[in-house]
């Protein structure tokens, strides 16, 4: 089956899924599905009724999207994925028993605030279990995963999904570190995935980051047209639009 993959879409930071989706499209060894999670395109659910993102709860919708068959990625749209996703995919070899598997983190976070100097600024809270579904390798099919219908996601807690809780913990595989390495929480490392947590580098206060180039990098090449200056597609743009 071709990768089903299905990526966090927020308007206020859209940059964000089209950087992702190029990183993924350019290292990918063959073809993949790439499908936003946006709110206009889930016949009404709500997903930004609590959290900083407009994908807080559609992402525990992919399940449901997928008819509960086959298996599916969800990841976050603040990511860049630095090699073939395939090698993500595989792991359902080795989790096809599981419901999930995601990284499984264990840290407090050394940020009180994130999205710093936008309109999406707020306080970065701690939580148990804080960023695990941020990368999910889903088996749709699992039974424990029949239960996360629009109306059951809609009313449960975020706590409660972000905490992973309507799933044994042993069916929740782990995922290498490699896969959702936290940029400026973890130690400075060449992951397979970076995972932006408290602001990408589109945003001023985090364009310096140890790792700020590889999304800049990925940022650039997604604006390619014929050679052109993304700097001057952007003016010209700016100048028809505003």
């Amino acid at each position: 089956m071709i990768p089903r993959i299905f990526i966090g879409f927020d308007q206020r930071e859209a940059v964000a899924f089209h950087v992702c989706s190029q990183s993924i499209i350019e290292r990918a060894s063959g073809p993949v599905a790439i499908h936003p999670l946006a709110r206009g395109m889930l016949a009404g659910f709500d997903g930004q009724r609590d959290g900083s993102n407009a994908f807080t709860f559609s992402r525990y919708l992919v399940p449901y999207l997928c008819d509960f068959t086959g298996f599916a990625i969800f990841l976050d749209g603040d990511m860049v994925v630095d090699v073939d996703v395939a090698k993500l995919w595989e792991w359902q070899n080795v989790y096809y028993d599981k419901a999930i598997a995601v990284v499984q983190h264990e840290y407090k976070t050394k940020h009180p605030r994130k999205y710093i100097g936008s309109r999406m600024e707020c306080q970065n809270v701690d939580y148990p279990r804080k960023n695990q579904s941020s990368v999910i390798l889903w088996n749709c099919a699992h039974f424990a995963n029949r239960v996360l219908m629009p109306e059951y996601v809609a009313e449960a807690p975020v706590s409660f999904l972000h905490r992973l809780e309507w799933v044994d913990d042993k069916a929740i595989g782990a995922l290498p570190e490699d896969w959702n390495h936290l940029v400026g929480e973890s130690p400075p490392a060449s992951p397979a995935l970076l995972h932006f947590t408290c602001g990408v580098p589109g945003l001023k206060h985090y364009a310096d980051n140890s790792s700020s180039w590889k999304w800049h990098s990925a940022l650039v090449r997604s604006l390619e047209c014929a050679g052109e200056a993304p700097s001057e597609m952007v003016r010209r743009a700016e100048e028809r639009v505003g």
